[in-house]
């Protein structure tokens, strides 16, 4: 539930703030009969991820307990960890320079006298964030089992419009970057879990037999199963009975991923605030 609440908070504020930056240049621009272009791309792109997660999730569903579940699970924990690193990392060192990109890569659209091309840029712009959200929902999903991630996933949308919507009237000295920093460290925590995960089940498929001894065994007193253990889980990525390899790949990712990101962020400080969307409306 805290992880889907995460990651819907952080996608929300991403989203949101990319949205307001296009539509301000519109503004800008004095072009606001192409807002409803921009808008028809949001909406397009959050049905798509949604239809796109609902039948992806019945369809695994049919296949409970088989090894077809534990296969495609597997393949959705790689993809989560990979997406959900690559945009941690990206957002880290691109920060800086993405207001005044989607001011250009708009100006060219309106130049180009391309309703088309304002609505694929909002549909990129959401859609991306939206498969994002779909592909480590369903992860969650499949690594726990009920539907509290889907309560957290809700009140993170609920939050994160609350906050952007905050940050656009009144929190104009309000540093996002140190959000997107907060935001990222959690992720990559979870990322590493995610991992754990893939090692568990290609232990559990055969794939993988090598130091698949467990360290060990926490199910007496901190089961996975119960409401601390599968908070821990789906954060932190615990587990009740680690294999060896397990711990390896674990660790190895948490401290490479953690250092880098501190590296990344020492050198390229993200100026990512609320007044980029003012600079967007007012840039020459």
């Amino acid at each position: 539930m805290i992880a889907t609440f995460v990651i819907f908070l952080r996608e929300t504020v991403e989203a949101a703030l990319v949205v307001a930056m296009l539509l301000a240049y519109l503004d800008r621009v004095k072009r606001r009969d192409l807002f409803r272009d921009v808008f028809l791309g949001v909406i397009t792109a959050l049905g798509l991820a949604g239809i796109f997660g609902v039948v992806a999730y019945e369809t695994i569903r049919t296949y409970a307990g088989s090894r077809v579940q534990t296969i495609f699970e597997t393949a959705t924990y790689i993809l989560a960890c990979s997406i959900l690193t690559y945009m941690t990392f990206w957002m880290r060192s691109h920060a800086k320079t993405i207001s005044k990109d989607l001011a250009r890569r708009a100006g060219q659209a309106i130049d180009g006298r391309g309703r088309i091309a304002l609505f694929l840029l909002s549909f990129q712009s959401v859609g991306r964030e939206g498969v994002e959200t779909v592909v480590f929902t369903l992860a969650i999903l499949f690594a726990q089992s009920s539907h509290y991630p889907l309560l957290g996933g809700l009140a993170g949308l609920v939050v994160g419009l609350s906050i952007s919507l905050a940050i656009f009237k009144y929190g104009k000295k309000m540093d996002i970057g140190k959000f997107f920093t907060v935001a990222g460290t959690v992720l990559i925590f979870f990322a590493a879990g995610l991992l754990s995960d893939v090692i568990e089940n290609l232990n559990q498929l055969g794939w993988i037999t090598l130091f698949n001894q467990p360290i060990w065994n926490t199910s007496s007193f901190l089961a996975e199963s119960s409401a601390f253990g599968d908070v821990l889980h789906s954060l932190v990525g615990y587990a009740q009975q680690p294999s060896i390899l397990q711990a390896i790949v674990y660790i190895g990712y948490l401290s490479s991923a953690v250092y880098l990101f501190v590296r990344v962020g020492s050198k390229r400080r993200s100026n990512y605030k609320p007044e980029d969307i003012e600079a967007v409306r007012t840039q020459e």
